[in-house]
């Protein structure tokens, strides 16, 4: 199956697709502006992710999930991401980070506690990064310290994705600076110990309806039970899990690039230039069709990337590949999109200035596009240097 594109959709799949694009067009689409201008999620809107089992698609039934496969997810993050990608982020998030980590790694009483919550109610979050510590993730300094059968955890984390609204955090500190990725250890931490709190909102440039914020660990006390993985095993979980999350966030751009150029071919066929609509114009029509082209190719690499963890392969360049290349093209599809609507396209009264704004953030978290390049780098030369 490695390197094969199945982009052909199951009965079940095509049916779960169209029930997600039906909810996020008919109660996200009317609450996408406020909740951008708000610069807050709607609480409705996120009961309603775990009414629909949105939050759970992996989880196994025994624990309250949907046992869905991870390319449900993906194709959940793009229907949601055509209509708003601050959305469709507080479920990836939730699903190919931290479920994800939890079924790949968590003991069977972690999974117990937390999986049956997470498919429920409880939203999670996923904190690596530090102010010291962005591409260069392992350079963190957040320090736990063993005492009395349990860890100690000091420091801050930045730029942590559904902090305001998660209950639960797969949060990551050293046992030993001097020990480097080794002394690394992924820890289940709750919103409600003691010497945990969330601190500072980011006022950002897109995906505003989604929280970003930072982590402040005063002497948190986390139980020993709590490790996710082993002592020293934090950097495998880390790299493993953003594996899977990159293609995640390959899904938000496709969906994004998708819902902008939807809105394009929508407006060239309404708006009337010289006696004719813009859709009969050959530059726009050429300019719809390779913006259409590139999206296509888009959505194959980030579906073959889905197929292939589903079914077990080596999935790392692919989704390095995926991340890259659908981040390049949603962001080049958004800034074409506002040109097409003119004048238009520049003003808050229709919606592609925010996918515009939306789709910058896809170069950058979960690994740089430098980063990506890097993996396929390393990944295609093996073995000439």
């Amino acid at each position: 199956m490695n390197n094969q594109v199945l982009t052909q959709l199951t009965a079940e799949e095509e049916l779960f697709r169209d029930a997600v694009r039906d909810f996020a067009r008919s109660e996200i689409g009317p609450r996408v502006k406020e909740m951008d201008m708000r610069e807050k999620f709607d609480t409705d809107l996120l009961r309603q992710f775990f009414e629909l089992n949105l939050m759970g698609i992996q989880i196994p039934q025994q624990w309250g999930g949907a046992e869905g496969s991870f390319f449900m997810s993906v194709l959940a993050v793009e229907e949601l991401s055509r209509v708003d990608p601050s959305a469709a982020v507080i479920v990836d998030v939730q699903n190919t980070l931290v479920n994800n980590a939890l079924l790949n790694w968590g003991s069977q009483a972690q999974k117990s506690r937390y999986l049956p919550r997470l498919a429920t109610g409880s939203v999670g979050a996923y904190a690596l990064s530090e102010a010291a510590a962005g591409s260069d993730a392992f350079a963190l300094r957040t320090r736990a310290v063993e005492k009395d059968g349990a860890y100690f955890l000091s420091g801050q984390k930045l730029w942590t994705t559904n902090a305001l609204e998660a209950d639960l955090f797969i949060l990551f500190a050293t046992l030993d600076p001097g020990l480097g990725y080794r002394g690394i250890t992924a820890f289940l931490v709750e919103k409600e110990f003691p010497g945990f709190s969330v601190g500072k909102k980011e006022e950002k440039l897109g995906i505003r309806a989604s929280s970003t914020c930072e982590l402040v660990l005063d002497h948190c006390r986390v139980p020993a039970e709590n490790i996710l993985g082993e002592r020293g095993k934090g950097y495998k979980v880390s790299i493993e899990t953003l594996n899977e999350g990159r293609i995640g966030i390959a899904a938000q751009m496709i969906g994004l690039a998708a819902g902008a150029l939807e809105q394009a071919t929508r407006y060239a066929g309404e708006r009337q230039q010289f006696g004719q609509s813009l859709s009969k114009f050959q530059a726009i029509r050429f300019q719809i069709a390779e913006l259409s082209t590139e999206l296509e190719a888009a959505r194959l690499l980030t579906y073959n990337a889905a197929r292939m963890k589903d079914a077990g392969t080596p999935f790392l360049k692919e989704a390095a590949m995926a991340k890259y290349y659908a981040s390049q093209v949603a962001e080049r599809i958004a800034s074409e999109v506002i040109e097409i609507f003119g004048g238009y396209g520049y003003t808050r009264d229709y919606p592609v200035e925010k996918f515009y704004r939306d789709a910058k953030i896809g170069k950058i978290y979960e690994g740089t596009s430098f980063m990506q390049l890097e993996t396929i780098a390393r990944a295609v030369l093996k073995d000439r240097i």
